[in-house]
């Protein structure tokens, strides 16, 4: 429980940091346009391989073949708060090994634009924090699983809900990221590279938690494809 509670709090500050690092905030020590220097064809390669290492690690330790196998090692409480640690350090070296890319793609002058653009960065993340909580906050960042398994208790059979965000889109965190990750009023090509290596990884994401999904919920699941686009509204709506 300990551990589980201490995780926890690491993942916090990690997504706190993350806030700021995407948004590219003046008092960050790194960000997208703030970190190591190389030439630009060398800062693009370390930027994919840490873009790489967390689209790896955040999808494999994902994935149900992984935690059979991780959970003959670790008490099954503790998978999730494990795979939270794991994306915490994930997280972490690629905060300290970003290299920013020079240039500008586009740069919105005016305060309305970049109001909304501002506006959109935090409505992205405020969706993804909101959606936690939506489906269950503690059992995603694996308090759950720890505060059950103090009490002696077996945790209950999944059931598929859709609640406020989910009845627009199948996977609001996602779409809560792809916002956040696209609303700039000044997209310089390091944080253009992020964002597409993301929105790449999202894409990945979406093909395995799907199928994933449709082995837990069968035919349920596959009804709420066919009404609900994937993380944009009306796209990506599955036949």
């Amino acid at each position: 429980m300990a551990i589980s509670v201490a995780v926890y709090f690491a993942f916090f500050g990690a997504f706190l940091y993350l806030v700021g690092f995407v948004g590219e905030f003046a008092f960050m020590p790194t960000h997208l346009d703030k970190g190591g220097a190389a030439p630009p064809l060398q800062s693009v390669i370390i930027d994919i391989a840490l873009i790489a290492l967390f689209g790896l690690q955040h999808s494999v330790m994902a994935r149900p073949g992984f935690k059979a196998r991780i959970t003959k090692i670790i008490p099954a409480a503790m998978e999730r708060s494990v795979y939270c640690l794991a994306t915490v350090a994930a997280l972490v070296i690629l905060f300290a090994g970003w290299h920013p890319i020079e240039g500008t793609l586009w740069r919105i002058e005016g305060e309305l634009g970049q109001a909304i653009m501002n506006g959109l960065f935090w409505a992205g993340f405020g969706i993804v924090f909101i959606s936690t909580w939506l489906i269950n906050h503690f059992e995603l960042f694996g308090l759950q699983q720890a505060w059950l398994n103090l009490r002696g208790s077996q945790p209950s059979a999944p059931v598929m809900r859709t609640p406020m965000f989910y009845k627009l889109v199948r996977h609001p965190i996602y779409a809560g990221f792809f916002l956040a990750f696209w609303a700039t009023a000044t997209m310089t090509y390091g944080h253009l590279l992020f964002a597409v290596g993301m929105t790449i990884y999202i894409m990945i994401g979406i093909a395995h938690e799907e199928r994933d999904l449709m082995n837990l919920f069968g035919d349920q699941y596959a009804e709420y494809r066919k009404s609900v686009g994937a993380f944009i509204p009306g796209i990506g709506k599955k036949a």
